[in-house]
């Protein structure tokens, strides 16, 4: 994934100033940067493979003067990215991390295996179903050591959403709590189709949308988190399409799925979609969202708050259907 060149969007509107179109967050985001919790960086040795990532806990856990977490939020970056993607770029009132653990949960940002310190043991990288048997390694170590209440809760964005398919479809997927993808479809739109060459570096039309959608100085900041796309990685990429329906039936846990209003990836028409979300076969509950005002990185843009503020609350939605045992 590559930034736009000397780009920087004009000044738009932040995510609720206009009352008549979003509700005021204040509250539940929380504007005083003085209580905002700490983001701290982990690594976790995943049977060798060593997993960097960051992790931010809710009050009184870290130092066990609290309770345990309700649950964590394990998050997991796209193509080219890293764990720092969702750590509110140019807001840290944008972060996942520090809103998921005002909210109680812990939440574990990765690096996927190939990128972060396991570029150095993984050159290559791996494939998305190595990935992801390395991550549930990762999961099971972070568990020995850390509290993770009622289990682990995947937030995926873009290809970091096919490692989290992968993740959900493998024996161990039985036990999460529930899966949050945000711009990973089925079939790619055939703009997307010009594979190596779109993602080379002509693919910012694809990966960002209208600018205005980005805070300023977002392009710039944005630069600091593009990583090497390990070459195991990007030599699955135009296989998705084949891979998806050989996973979706094995998936066991509430599933949604969120796109951006200017997502550009996938093909996004009701049809599109129906036949996508009808192969999830064993999904106990299927939702699919459209996310206004935003572009293909969610989680860069005016519209992160309103995302992050979803997936936590389709996160607690599962935890009241596993309390109810519908799951």
């Amino acid at each position: 994934m590559t930034a736009p060149a000397d780009t920087t969007p004009p000044p738009g509107p932040a995510l609720g100033s206009d009352p008549a179109a979003a509700p005021d967050l204040g509250p539940v985001l929380g504007s005083d940067l003085s209580l905002v919790p700490a983001v701290r960086p982990i690594l976790l040795d995943a049977g060798g493979v060593q997993v960097s990532g960051l992790l931010a806990e809710p009050a009184g856990v870290h130092d066990g003067t609290g309770g345990a977490p309700r649950a964590v939020i394990v998050a997991v970056h796209g193509r080219g990215m890293c764990a720092d993607y969702f750590n509110g770029l140019t807001d840290p009132l944008n972060s996942l991390l520090t809103l998921g653990a005002r909210l109680g949960h812990t939440v574990l940002a990765l690096d996927r295996p190939g990128y972060g310190l396991s570029a150095r043991q993984l050159p290559d990288g791996h494939s998305l179903g190595e990935q992801a048997v390395v991550l549930h390694t990762a999961l099971a170590a972070f568990a020995q050591t850390h509290p993770t209440g009622a289990g682990f809760f995947l937030a995926a964005h873009s290809d970091g959403g096919k490692v989290a398919f992968h993740m959900a479809a493998a024996e161990a997927g039985g036990s999460l709590l529930g899966l949050d993808v945000n711009g990973c479809g089925w079939q790619y739109n055939p703009e997307a189709r010009h594979f190596p060459d779109t993602l080379g570096g002509g693919a910012s039309r694809l990966n960002w949308g209208p600018l205005h959608l980005y805070p300023p100085g977002t392009f710039r900041a944005s630069r600091s988190l593009l990583q090497r796309v390990p070459r195991h990685e990007a030599a699955q990429t135009a296989s998705w399409p084949a891979q998806y329906p050989r996973l979706a039936g094995r998936v066991t846990i509430p599933v949604r799925l969120t796109f951006a209003e200017h997502e550009l990836w996938w093909r996004l028409g009701d049809d599109d979609l129906a036949e996508m979300t009808a192969l999830l076969t064993a999904a106990p509950h299927v939702a699919v969202e459209r996310l206004p005002e935003a572009g293909h990185n969610i989680s860069l843009g005016h519209a992160a708050r309103a995302y992050h503020v979803r997936a936590v609350a389709f996160l607690e939605e599962c935890l009241l259907r596993g309390r109810a045992g519908t799951r």
